[in-house]
């Protein structure tokens, strides 16, 4: 953390188009509790919305992360939150507004057990327990459809395993999202908890969704290039 609180300190000046611009974004996983010891989790490293906000931070813009249980060290300069379960995150991320931009890269579990375990469940000879689940709160359909705070870009992430850009066109319909990041996690990418990242940028204007398809990179390229198209985005708002 120290070395990279340095390497922030000592990069040499560079434009900053996000300047006086607040953005939000999610990352990681979340964990949502069966009981004090096991847990519903997924493989979400939360490298890349970490990347990410570096990015911005380095843009210009105040950083606000909330993140998920991972083992990355904190940006620097980036005000970072940390949560367990998606209750908690959508808790946070409310209380983070109002922002200029939200970027919603976290990986949230859809389904939490509907009656945590104070205690933890044993083996029995009644074989195994059957696990109740209940949906998890949709963040990203939360904050994008709001009528009060609602920030003047929400952008969503879509992890797919099959379809991605059909898959990703309902995503940004049904969420009510201005963009989404799609991008294949199958397992023979190497995506899930890897360096590099392939993506689809989905772009939302009226009832035309656009495409753009670009080429393998690593997730800090991803970053800087998402974060060049929200700095030109926002600038065209204003």
């Amino acid at each position: 953390e120290i070395a990279a609180a340095a390497e922030h300190i000592l990069r040499p000046p560079h434009p900053r188009p996000l300047q006086g611009k607040r953005v939000l974004i999610t990352a990681g996983p979340t964990h949502e509790a069966i009981d004090p010891v096991r847990y519903i989790a997924n493989r979400s490293s939360g490298k890349q919305g970490f990347a990410i906000a570096a990015a911005a931070r380095d843009a210009g813009a105040e950083v606000v992360l909330v993140s998920g249980p991972v083992d990355l060290a904190d940006p620097a300069g980036v005000s970072v939150i940390s949560v367990e379960s998606a209750r908690d995150m959508l808790h946070r991320v409310e209380a983070a507004l109002p922002v200029d931009v939200a970027i919603f890269a976290a990986a949230v579990a859809d389904w939490r057990v509907a009656n945590e375990g104070e205690q933890k469940l044993k083996k029995t000879a009644a074989g195994v327990p059957a696990l109740q689940l209940v949906e998890n709160p949709d963040i990203l359909a939360t904050i994008a459809k709001l009528q009060d705070n609602r920030p003047p870009l929400v952008i969503g992430f879509a992890a797919e395993t099959e379809h991605l850009i059909e898959n990703a066109k309902a995503k940004i319909a049904r969420k009510g999202c201005d963009w989404i990041v799609a991008n294949d996690v199958s397992p023979a990418t190497g995506v899930m908890g890897g360096d590099r990242n392939t993506v689809h940028l989905l772009t939302r204007g009226g009832e035309d969704i656009s495409v753009d398809s670009w080429p393998v990179m690593t997730k800090e390229q991803v970053a800087t290039e998402l974060v060049a198209r929200i700095a030109k985005a926002v600038e065209t708002k204003s």
